[in-house]
């Protein structure tokens, strides 16, 4: 979408003046307080980005989302996850922290699980490690397609 320097300028000042700032707070760039380095699409999409941030976290934000990737926005919904061996994965999914969670959550949690097993058993080198693995990743693979019959079943009531 491509806006005149016109066009962008006035949305740029009717965002700005819908906020509860005094004019200078709101963007000194903008109202001459100091020389604007930026051209009006950059100051624009700043603004844009500082508006998406979101409350908690710090770290990368990909462009366009409100979320930030490495962080843990929400540490309450946090359960620890161990998948050294078949018998980690089963303590892991059957904690009480785990549980309490939605079905949904709990099935980005196996996904998760099921993801880091694979990476691991697929760049193990050492036989034993690799044997151990792959009882792991059996294990995962087993309760993810639980998981997915359960979210199946939950769809057609």
């Amino acid at each position: 979408m491509k806006l005149s320097k016109k066009k962008l300028r006035s949305l740029i000042l009717k965002e700005v003046r819908e906020q509860t700032l005094t004019d200078y707070q709101r963007d000194p760039y903008i109202f001459g307080k100091v020389n604007n380095p930026y051209d009006e699409i950059e100051l624009y999409t700043k603004q844009q980005m500082r508006e998406a941030d979101p409350a908690k976290g710090t770290g990368k934000k990909p462009k366009g989302s409100g979320r930030r990737l490495y962080t843990d926005e929400n540490p309450k919904d946090t359960v620890s996850v161990k998948f050294r061996t078949a018998s980690d994965i089963r303590k892991t999914l059957s904690k009480k922290s785990f549980k309490s969670k939605s079905h949904q959550r709990q099935s980005q949690i196996i996904n998760l699980i099921h993801q880091r097993v694979r990476a691991a058993y697929k760049n193990a080198k050492d036989p034993d490690t690799k044997k151990r693995l792959k009882k792991s990743l059996e294990y995962a693979e087993k309760r993810k397609e639980a998981s997915k019959r359960k979210t199946k079943r939950m769809r057609k009531k």
